[in-house]
């Protein structure tokens, strides 16, 4: 360091939003380029104007056949992703736009795609929220197809000798799709937030990444090295032997769980798993998750013009509860609208979905779908040894919580609680759970409704933060309610993944938490290693914070053993 008057030592630490925690250094390399701007001139005299449209259709199904093969290679909420590109691709209103230009205009078929996908993309964004995120994806897909049509290479994740940390403006969902954590040790993304599909994906992989780092590709140029915090939401350029060091122990390091969450002094917290699926369940129970502490339903539902049947939607549960005979599984109900929209159940004109018709208050417009859903959980239940619990989302009443209860009750399912994602849910808590068993709070979305800001806009990075001491006092009001009539109160939002944070949810009094079933090892590492009263001092640190960035920084600082663990 140099300490002559005037001079100041160069900054070394870049700070963003860490979404994944975890240290890993290496060489930076960025994402790779989207093929340039097709010029808009006319297709020459005498060309044919129809083989020129035909070829819109060929690169379009290349593309998406790629996608489909990609898709074949990999499980759960990366299929998914892909899955869905692919069919985005394939979309007869975009490819016949493109092919429409390409004959009216004479213009080349990537300059048609390029107009087509510009004009969807830029609807979309004017639509804001959940609709205003996919323009991201059509721009993805116009740039394979373009990429195809003129030749070069798809972007995308680049292919290097060694393991590199992958920097970007931000990563589409096919991208984040086929990231490989031999290849990828962090990511570093300018956009994106804290529940954004990379963050998500990071987490389930085990890839220590930072988000909302402001002009993260011209501070990280290609081949840089550097260190990257996750969990702090740091980025260090040019780290020395002892960062290298600490990174390198990190990476080497295996943690295991022995199947029984609890803190230093044994306090017992259940540790749970997130699923979507069966895929999901069987990784869920193979990384050795005491139960399911939240089954998203919306697989039975989404892609699909019509209700699925009560058989279909039996079969499909089962096949999650049978992984987990004898333990607990929480079943959450069709949780559509927002950014899942059912064209047989939600109205994608609504001005703003994310305040509209979701969730629980989908059963206002069509109950018997939730009629038919509490069939089907209630005969899966019956034909398995799990112990299901069933949750619904958008809870924002007593009334509301009432009359879940029954329609529950009245299909013998006797464990029935709410989602807390709502302010006034949290608010509401004592007398809602003098009528429901229990609660789990939504981290995600209570987050966005008490902050004001949409989860998935990166330019709100830094409200999108479960660590907002607003956020966290909402957390403890609901388990306040919770102590108050004896029923138990669980996270399983994204925060829960989080072993800084979990620490502080045990403190505010969570039960259980449920996460990606990666995060399951360090998440139990760092409880076993802390003990309650501890936890209620850190909580009670964090709350009394004035900001995210203090609270996070407070409760770092008194848990040495993350930097122990390399988390």
């Amino acid at each position: 360091m140099n300490d002559q008057p005037g001079l100041r030592a160069p900054v070394r630490d870049l700070q963003g939003v860490g979404v994944s925690p975890g240290l890993a250094a290496g060489p930076v390399a960025q994402l790779g380029a989207p093929p340039a701007e097709p010029s808009r001139g006319t297709l020459p005299a005498g060309a044919d104007v129809e083989a020129e449209a035909d070829r819109v259709r060929a690169a379009a199904e290349e593309v998406a056949a790629g996608l489909e093969t990609a898709a074949a290679t990999v499980e759960g909420q990366a299929r998914e992703l892909l899955e869905t590109t692919a069919q985005m691709a394939r979309d007869p209103s975009l490819v016949k736009t493109a092919a429409r230009r390409v004959r009216a205009d004479r213009l080349t078929a990537a300059r048609g795609v390029w107009e087509a996908a510009g004009t969807v993309a830029e609807q979309l964004r004017t639509l804001g929220g959940y609709m205003a995120e996919r323009a991201q994806d059509v721009t993805d897909v116009r740039n394979r197809i373009v990429a195809v049509l003129t030749g070069t290479a798809l972007p995308g994740v680049p292919t290097r000798p060694e393991p590199f940390v992958l920097v970007a403006q931000d990563l589409a969902p096919a991208d984040t799709a086929l990231l490989d954590p031999a290849r990828v040790r962090a990511i570093v993304t300018a956009e994106g937030g804290p529940t954004s599909h990379t963050a998500i994906l990071a987490r389930s992989l085990g890839i220590p990444a930072v988000v909302a780092l402001a002009g993260a590709l011209d501070a990280l140029p290609e081949g840089r090295a550097v260190l990257v915090d996750g969990g702090a939401g740091t980025v260090r350029l040019d780290p020395g032997a002892d960062d290298l060091e600490r990174a390198a122990a990190a990476a080497g390091r295996q943690r295991s769980f022995d199947g029984r969450g609890r803190t230093a002094d044994g306090h017992e917290v259940a540790l749970l798993a997130n699923v979507g699926d069966a895929r999901g369940a069987a990784a869920a129970a193979a990384a050795g998750a005491e139960g399911i502490g939240l089954f998203r339903t919306e697989f039975c539902f989404l892609d699909r013009a019509e209700e699925p049947s009560v058989a279909d939607q039996t079969a499909a549960y089962r096949e999650v509860l049978a992984h987990f005979p004898g333990r607990k599984v929480v079943v959450r109900t069709l949780d559509a609208g927002a950014d899942k929209p059912l064209p047989f159940l939600t109205d994608t004109a609504e001005a703003n979905p994310a305040l509209g018709v979701r969730g629980l208050r989908t059963a206002r417009r069509s109950p018997a779908v939730l009629d038919h859903q509490l069939e089907a959980i209630a005969a899966a239940a019956a034909a398995e040894e799990a112990q299901v619990w069933v949750m619904a989302p958008m809870v924002a009443t007593v009334a509301e919580a009432e009359s879940f209860v029954a329609a529950c009750a009245a299909h013998g399912l006797d464990r029935a609680g709410v989602m807390v994602e709502v302010p006034a849910a949290a608010l509401l808590a004592g007398p809602i759970l003098a009528r429901a068993h229990f609660a789990s709070v939504g981290t995600n979305d209570l987050t966005q409704y008490v902050m004001a800001a949409d989860r998935l806009l990166g330019s709100l990075a830094d409200l999108s933060d479960s660590w907002q001491p607003a956020v966290l006092r909402l957390v403890e009001e609901t388990c306040r309610g919770g102590a108050q009539q004896s029923r138990p109160v669980g996270v399983c939002g994204e925060a829960a993944a989080d072993p800084a944070l979990a620490v502080v949810l045990v403190g505010l009094g969570v039960a259980t938490l449920s996460m990606t079933p990666r995060a399951i090892p360090d998440v139990a590492a760092v409880l076993a290693a802390t003990d309650l009263q501890r936890c209620r001092e850190l909580a009670r640190a964090a709350v009394d914070a004035e900001s995210a960035e203090e609270a996070r920084a407070r409760v770092r600082a008194g848990l040495p053993v993350l930097a122990e663990l390399g988390l």
